[in-house]
């Protein structure tokens, strides 16, 4: 503390003494002597050069500027009594200080002994941390020495943990354990460890022969006990298999149930593939040897046996559509009208085409014969393709699976399998089509078989595809020929021969009827345009066969009334199976149209044909502007107008009658009477337009008319109710 006072007495000390020695060194300089008071400034040359002014002023400036100086000035103070006053206080303050230092000098020695202490200790520190410095030095190059060897070591570690992984991995797979050993000698091939343990013995086989092209010297130690177990295994799977295909030639046998073990364990044809091709030939051999000759037994036997519950009455040469009934094959002939309407009527015989029936169950021969039922030909053909499709496609997919086979490869395993019994399938189709007249029955197999080949195509199974069309190039040209046969019998039909007349429809035209509707309805789902060609053909024939059969009626009307007939039957019929819009109701609907048109025109004319005469010759005068030619058929106006007052009643229910007796049809005599009253109306409403022109107003037989609305309301009451 002392020290500290000491300090600042001399700081303020000295700060006094400064500024005074600086005015008085000022005083001095400007004056040359150390004489303050006796400063003259009448000595002072003011014109001298080397006085100036400006530095005079800046040194008086710079002084006075001092503090101490500022307060002597403002006091008035004597400047040299003021600094020999400091000069005193100076000596007293240097005395205090003095004597503080000797009060102090202990303290300060002690000091003094101290800082020499720490510079010592100080002095050690920097040497000891100059030796950590170095030392620190060093062990960096450790710790990086140290780090390259942790890097290499772990390069070394990773390298040695691959080399032992793949040795491991190696090692596993030379090392037959004794479990496998066991299981391929003693076990059962049907036990699930043996299929295991199978899997492991493949691996190593395979295993093996990757070393043996590396010529890895490991690969002869177990190469004796791999081949043991190789063949050892080869063999039970072998005689297995083999069991198993031999099991399908015992009589009754389900051979799908043995397919779907086979299945089971494909496992082991694939084992056989890899490692004794000869075995795995061999047992493909015998399956297809096998399949084949069961194939061709099982279908042999049920085309047969179907052949036996087949309708014993079926179509020949003569049952076509032209031909009379009357005629006769010969002394033993058979009822003919029977059996050809059977052979153009599709009946409940389409039914075969429906979802349920064509996917149905197969038919069974001997369930059938015991309940002495019979089929057609196309029920029979159904349920022996269904059959065929059915076994086909399972089989189509065994092979693929457990032979492993796809593409070709696939497609002809399944034919050297199936080929000798679609053979005898197309042979024996050869034979029954070559004989065939049932056309509808042709047709609705060439439906059955587009359908199957759908039905094939969207599983996704290509083995049948070319006995479909085999099948199909059988069929289409028989059904055409059929088809043509029936064109021709129409054309070449002499009317003459076909007994007596009748204006009732034809049993020709309800034969083709019949026949068209069938075949148009069955066409419906896969058109065909030769079909529908053929069809235009039948029907122009039977449109000229009409024609020349109404030609042998005598009078228009009745030949009119036989083909309103035979249109009208042939229409209702077609529209029973046929679309609305199909070609031929819409062309019979306009033959109908027109013949009933004029069939109206022509009952109207008896009774009331001088009043349509009248009214025709009339109009077609107005449309000239001459109707004044008739002003003077007074009389032959006033004889129509009252003959059609008293007789209209009588004429009408006499023309309703008629009509009725004439069709057979009662809704189209129905139509018909409507038709002809409708006609009558509008004769007759013509008939009071022309007598209201200006040239016959003046008639008095006018009044005589009968009101228009009350002849629609009588006229009404004739019509028939249904």
């Amino acid at each position: 503390m002392a020290e500290v006072a000491v300090a600042g007495a001399g700081s303020d000390v000295n700060t006094a003494v400064n500024a005074t020695e600086n005015a008085m060194a000022y005083l001095q300089d400007e004056k040359g002597e150390g004489d303050v008071p006796n400063l003259n400034l009448g000595d002072l040359d003011l014109t001298t050069d080397e006085f100036i002014l400006d530095e005079v002023d800046i040194h008086i400036q710079a002084n006075l500027e001092d503090d101490l100086v500022k307060e002597a000035l403002k006091t008035g103070v004597d400047l040299r009594q003021y600094s020999k006053q400091v000069e005193a206080e100076l000596q007293r303050i240097e005395q205090a200080s003095i004597k503080d230092y000797i009060k102090e000098s202990q303290n300060i020695a002690l000091l003094h002994n101290q800082i020499t202490a720490c510079d010592s200790i100080l002095e050690r520190m920097e040497g000891m941390l100059s030796g950590f410095q170095s030392d620190l030095s060093s062990i960096s190059s450790e710790i990086q020495t140290l780090q390259q060897q942790s890097v290499s070591m772990n390069v070394r570690l990773k390298n040695r943990q691959a080399v032992r992984s793949h040795l491991s991995q190696l090692v596993d797979e030379l090392v037959v354990p004794g479990a496998m050993i066991s299981t391929i000698l003693d076990s059962p091939v049907t036990e699930q460890e043996f299929l295991e343990q199978l899997h492991e013995l493949n691996n190593k086989i395979n295993f093996a022969k990757e070393l043996s092209f590396r010529e890895t010297l490991a690969c002869s130690d177990i190469q004796d006990i791999v081949d043991r177990l190789k063949i050892k295994a080869v063999s039970k799977i072998r005689e297995f298999i083999l069991q198993k295909i031999y099991s399908f030639r015992k009589p009754m046998t389900n051979y799908q149930i043995p397919q779907n073990t086979l299945l089971k364990y494909r496992f082991f044809y694939q084992f056989l593939l890899a490692n004794e091709r000869s075995v795995a030939k061999e047992v493909r051999d015998e399956y297809v040897d096998t399949m084949s000759k069961i194939y061709y037994s099982y279908f042999k036997s049920y085309s047969g046996r179907l052949l036996k519950v087949q309708y014993e009455e079926v179509a020949d040469k003569d049952d076509l559509m032209g031909v009379e009934d009357t005629a006769k094959k010969g002394f033993f002939s058979k009822p003919s009208l029977k059996s050809r309407n059977t052979i153009f009527t599709l009946g409940q015989r389409g039914a075969v085409l429906s979802p349920a029936e064509l996917e149905g169950p197969i038919l069974i021969p001997h369930t059938a014969q015991r309940g002495d039922s019979r089929y057609p030909y196309e029920t029979l053909f159904r349920s022996q393709h269904y059959a065929l499709l059915d076994n086909g496609c399972r089989e189509f997919l065994f092979l693929s699976d457990f032979f492993m086979v796809a593409g070709n490869s696939a497609l002809d395993l399944f034919n050297s399998i199936m080929g000798k019994t679609l053979s005898m399938f197309l042979k024996s189709m050869s034979t029954y089509v070559s004989d065939c007249y049932d056309s509808i029955a042709v047709f609705l197999c060439i439906h059955i078989i587009l359908r199957f080949r759908a039905i094939t195509a969207k599983r996704n199974i290509p083995a049948l595809d070319k006995y479909w069309e085999a099948v199909l190039e059988l069929l289409w040209p028989r059904f055409e020929l059929i088809l043509e046969m029936n064109i021709h019998s129409i054309r070449n039909t002499d009317p003459q021969k076909l007994g007596v007349l009748d204006t009732r429809p034809h049993y020709i035209t309800r034969r083709y009827a019949e026949f068209s509707s069938a075949i148009v309805s069955i066409n419906q789902t896969f058109p065909n345009e030769r079909t529908n060609a053929l069809l235009g053909q039948l029907q122009v024939e039977v449109e000229n066969f009409v024609l020349k059969m109404a030609a042998e009626f005598p009078s228009r009307r009745d030949q009119l009334i036989f083909l309103i007939n035979n249109y009208d039957m042939m229409l209702s019929v077609l529209m029973e199976r046929a679309a609305d819009d199909s070609k031929e109701v819409e062309g019979f609907q306009q033959l109908l149209l027109a013949r009933t048109q004029e069939f109206i025109e022509e009952i109207l004319s008896p009774p009331f044909g001088g009043m349509i005469a009248f009214v025709k010759e009339a109009e077609a005068l107005m449309e000239k502007g001459q109707l004044d030619r008739l002003k003077n058929d007074e009389a032959r106006i006033t004889q129509l107008v009252r003959g059609f007052s008293s007789t209209w009643k009588q004429s009408v229910e006499a023309m309703s009658q008629d009509v009725m007796r004439s069709f057979t049809n009662f809704k189209n005599g129905t139509s018909i009477i409507q038709g002809a009253l409708t006609q009558l109306i509008q004769y007759y409403h013509g008939f009071h337009k022309v007598l209201n022109q200006p040239t016959f107003r003046s008639l008095a037989v006018r009044s005589e008319l009968i009101n228009l609305h009350h002849l629609m309301v009588e006229v009404k009451k004739h019509k028939p109710n249904f």
